[in-house]
């Protein structure tokens, strides 16, 4: 079963079957799809729950995980505004779904995207632009865990979220234990490498989660 929404919110029993990619009604009296808020660190779903609905991030950052059997959390991808995590090919889902930040989630049935696309082209497309972009991610991510150093996953993690932004400026969403837990990492490997860019001048730490990227060229190099 679906994970306790925050605000003891629960899962909408008209939840709505929406073409993808789906935005919420506003500022309209028409009806239009109703979104989920989650609070930082709450569930969304679980590993293994049936994989009824996906989600399109309206606000905030999720993480989805896996949790081995000695307990150790694997975080497989983070997603960020706009981004579209949970739809499976199998009937469950294979990750637990998290709130990384407090979050605004819209909803979709999964069947509503499967009658969709077999009606129409664009959903068509839609659903092939999103395979396609998991396959992506899951290839960078496996790369990432099986043949980089630690100096490397964090340049490359760092370069990433740069991008995303456009700006030298990152505002960590996540703690270090998600990014270690996301770059196959100890915490403590994790502090030490971004305390050692800063040593040499490769980024200002300005808190504890606000980076300032100054020698891109070197990150760049270092991450390579």
């Amino acid at each position: 079963m679906l994970a306790a929404l925050a605000h003891s919110a629960l899962m909408p029993r008209n939840a709505a079957v929406l073409p993808f990619p789906a935005e919420p009604a506003q500022h309209t009296r028409q009806p239009g799809p109703q979104v989920m808020n989650f609070a930082q660190d709450s569930g969304i779903y679980e590993e293994g729950d049936d994989a009824t609905y996906f989600y399109k991030v309206v606000s905030g950052v999720v993480r989805t995980c896996h949790f081995s059997a000695d307990g150790r959390r694997h975080i497989d991808a983070f997603y960020h505004v706009g981004e579209i995590f949970g739809f499976e090919l199998a009937s469950e889902h294979r990750f637990s779904a998290e709130a990384v930040t407090d979050c605004v989630l819209l909803p979709c049935h999964r069947h509503g995207m499967e009658e969709a696309a077999a009606l129409d082209g664009v959903a068509i497309m839609h659903l092939y632009t999103y395979a396609m972009r998991q396959l992506d991610r899951a290839r960078a991510h496996s790369q990432l865990l099986g043949r980089c150093n630690a100096m490397q996953k964090l340049g490359v993690f760092l370069l990433e979220l740069s991008a995303r932004k456009g700006d030298a400026e990152i505002e960590l969403p996540m703690t270090r234990q998600d990014i270690a837990d996301y770059l196959g990492l100890t915490v403590e490997t994790v502090s030490r490498t971004i305390a050692h860019l800063e040593k040499d001048g490769v980024i200002c730490l300005m808190r504890a989660r606000h980076i300032v990227v100054k020698d891109r060229d070197r990150l760049e190099d270092l991450a390579a």
